[in-house]
Order: C-alpha cells, then structure tokens, then sequence
C-alpha cells in the first residue's frame, strides 16, 4: 500500500486551505497513493482562533474532504476542529477537540487528540478538550492507528494501537518549532516504532519559514521534516523544512517479520502504579 505525507502550511483562510489539500491529494493520486495523510490544523493554523470554525463531522468542511477523497479514490487524513465543550457560567468562549478525519473508500473515523501540549509555554488545555480513547481504521489490507502531535512523546498510545492491530501508526502535527525540537521529532518518531513494532508515518506542519513568513510568536506552526519510520526504527524517508509530498510503500509482510524479531509487544508486562499513601 502506498502512503503518502503531504507536508503543508496551512493558513488562517478555511477555503485556501481545502484548496490546497485538493491539489495536494490529486499530486499524491497521481504518484499512486492509496492514501493521504495531511497534518494536525490542515482546517486553520494554530495562531487564529478556533472556536468560531469548529464544526460537526457532518458540517461543510469535512464534508467537502469526503467528497475529495471520494473523487479521488483514496483515503484521506487530515486534522480539523470539532465542537468540544460549551462555554460555562463564568468567563471564556467554550473549547473544542483537536480532530483527525479519516475518510475514502471503506473508511469513515475519527480520533480526538488525547494528550493536549500543555508543554513549552503553550497551554492547548485553554481551548481545546481532550480525547479518552485510542482510534484504528482498515485500510488497503492493513491496520492504521491515529495521534496526533504532542501525542508522539507517550508509547502507551502507540502499543495500544498496536495491540488494536495496527501494523502503521500516523502522526499527525503542527510541531511547535524552538532549540532541539526537530531532533525530538525525529527521535520520538524513531523511539514509537521501536515501541510498537509498527511503521511510523508522522507527517508535519512545513516551516513557514521556509516561505518567508514569520511564525506568530509561541505558536506551534510546524517544522516539517515529516519522516517515514520502519518498524525497527530504521528512517526510511524523510522531508526537511519546506512544503512537499513523502511517499511510503508499506509492506504487513514487514510488521510481521520485525515482531518476530523484535517480540517487544508480546514480552512486554504492565506494571500497576504504586499505591499512594493516605496521611
């Protein structure tokens, strides 16, 4: 099955930003993928606000990607906004959920980022409701789990996809950029594999940078270098800063001879956390 990683920048604009996923998935068809993958906040970049976009699974936006990956034939992954949590009795706007939709031909899920990037100055728990439980999805004979960002730096998400079935884990982000952050992509991407014993297709936000715009102060609008991981941790592909396309041909053949190797899900043991005393 080919993959592929469509490393964008996306804007504050929600039509420019469908447009460019349009053209975008078309490239990848063209390239024979049987599926894209495109970043967290492919709806709007962090940086703008995000209440006032957010909307139901079934609202224009989303509707218009399924009708995208129906044309093409293919399955779609993209992040967007979902509604979360109302506004309450005292100050503040209401939250919503950090989604990815997966949709095409036999596939129809979504996942709600679990693990919020409350890290590096930035607090995501402000605006955004978290997500309670892992996602997998079928695909082209193999099994796909979903995460989403700061989610890379947890294995328990990542063996629990595995232990779903899946042999491919995607990571979709906007990595916030900042000293040694893309050394952590890279080595987490790497570090999840291992885990997991599953490919890793983690696939970024490009550096607007690269484009000559100016990142908004403390928002993490992404350093690309989306990277294509084997099950043993093996970099197989990878992208630098700029916007572009990764294209990965994934093999479950592969999955199974690396776990027969590497039995790490299957040695593994669950250790129960020590009981806290009560004073």
């Amino acid at each position: 099955m080919r993959v592929v990683l469509a490393q964008i920048i996306s804007g504050r604009d929600l039509a420019a930003n469908l447009s460019t996923l349009e053209r975008e998935a078309q490239k990848a068809k063209a390239g024979g993928a049987d599926m894209v993958v495109f970043p967290e906040a492919s709806m709007r970049a962090f940086g703008n606000s995000l209440l006032d976009i957010a909307e139901p699974l079934d609202g224009p936006w989303a509707s218009r990607v399924r009708s995208i990956a129906a044309s093409l034939d293919m399955v779609v992954v993209a992040g967007m906004f979902t509604p979360g949590s109302p506004a309450g009795p005292g100050p503040g706007g209401g939250k919503v959920r950090n989604t990815l939709l997966a949709t095409g031909p036999g596939v129809e899920a979504h996942y709600d980022k679990v693990h919020l990037f409350d890290a590096f100055g930035f607090l995501e728990s402000d605006t955004v409701d978290p997500g309670t439980e892992p996602v997998t999805f079928d695909a082209g004979g193999l099994t796909f789990g979903l995460s989403t960002c700061y989610d890379i730096r947890f294995p328990a998400l990542f063996t629990a996809n595995a232990e779903r079935g899946a042999e491919a884990n995607i990571v979709c982000a906007s990595w916030a950029s900042g000293p040694g952050k893309v050394e952590q992509w890279q080595l987490l991407a790497r570090a999840r594999a291992l885990d997991s014993t599953t490919y890793v297709l983690a696939c970024g936000q490009g550096d607007p940078a690269t484009q000559g715009v100016r990142a908004k102060a403390g928002s993490p609008t992404g350093v690309g270098h989306s990277v294509f991981v084997s099950p043993l941790g093996e970099v197989l592909d990878e992208l630098d800063g700029a916007p572009g396309l990764l294209f990965a041909d994934l093999d479950a053949a592969v999955v199974r001879e690396a776990r027969q190797r590497l039995p790490v899900l299957a040695n593994r043991r669950a250790f129960q956390p020590p009981e806290r005393s009560r004073t």
